[in-house]
């Protein structure tokens, strides 16, 4: 019997800008001595294989296991209100379903919360806080958490989704979008990573330890500044952006596709 479990959903894919959410989930997970799910729901309803394949693994035997996008639910130590954490790729089939499918779970667990993480690319520096964006199933739950408000219209990932389906078995649910750098898209991005679980943590009112994931962050944002300290236009895009926001000038699309791939190959370089 869990103790007012909340819920922390994430997914891979379109919802998942520099794997923030996902990286959010696996860090969590890692926590944990041997993560085993409490519940499992089963691809072959949801996933088109010949996009999102499985994988054949072989252990020093040689013996080959085949490994499938599954989703799972996992429950992670947390204080006083116990956590469920989901975590799976985006499916490609019967979205609606498979919302339902989860929504149920969760309300046969008597789940209380749910937050569900995402990311997208912004116009936005590394060097500022990461503003945090929510979408409720009760706007006013945005409003009480003290949230940044979203107008968007158009296409939507499964996080959408899943928050009517929410909404249908009468469980609260909050969306949290972190804005991540558009010139650090093809990096994961702990800075993100730590933003999301922070607020998420203060929401699900749940005690998770987030030291290691803040210094991972620290640690980014400083080879990011050293990356960027020898080149000036970069510096000064940078710059731009803090004053800016949304309204920053672009420079030449040209040589910012090119300091975009000088920086991320540092990156790598140091990882």
């Amino acid at each position: 019997m869990l103790r007012t479990p909340r819920a922390l959903l994430a997914w891979e894919g379109w919802n998942d800008a520099c794997d923030a959410a996902s990286g959010s989930a696996a860090f969590l997970l890692a926590q944990l001595d041997t993560p085993e799910p409490f519940a499992v729901i089963e691809p072959e309803e949801f996933y088109d294989f010949t996009v999102r394949r499985p994988h054949v693994q072989a252990d020093d035997g040689g013996t080959r296991r085949l490994t499938w996008p599954t989703t799972n639910a996992y429950t992670v130590p947390s204080g006083a209100n116990d956590l469920v954490v989901v975590t799976g790729a985006e499916p490609n089939l019967r979205w609606k379903t498979y919302t339902r499918t989860l929504a149920g779970l969760l309300a046969e667990t008597d789940v209380e919360l749910v937050v569900t993480l995402g990311a997208f690319v912004g116009q936005v520096a590394h060097t500022l806080p990461v503003p945090i964006i929510g979408v409720a199933t009760d706007p006013g739950l945005v409003e009480r958490h003290g949230l940044l408000t979203s107008r968007y219209e158009g296409p939507t990932g499964i996080v959408g989704v899943m928050l009517e389906a929410c909404r249908e078995v009468g469980i609260p649910a909050i969306s949290l979008w972190a804005a991540a750098p558009h010139y650090l898209a093809a990096n994961p991005n702990p800075k993100a990573m730590y933003a999301l679980l922070r607020t998420a943590r203060r929401i699900l009112e749940v005690d998770l330890d987030l030291d290691e994931m803040e210094q991972m962050a620290g640690d980014f944002e400083t080879r990011v500044d050293e990356a960027m300290a020898g080149n000036d236009e970069f510096v000064g895009y940078v710059r731009r952006l803090e004053e800016e926001g949304d309204g920053a000038s672009v420079i030449d699309p040209t040589r910012s596709a090119q300091m975009i791939t000088e920086i991320e190959d540092f990156l790598r370089g140091r990882n």
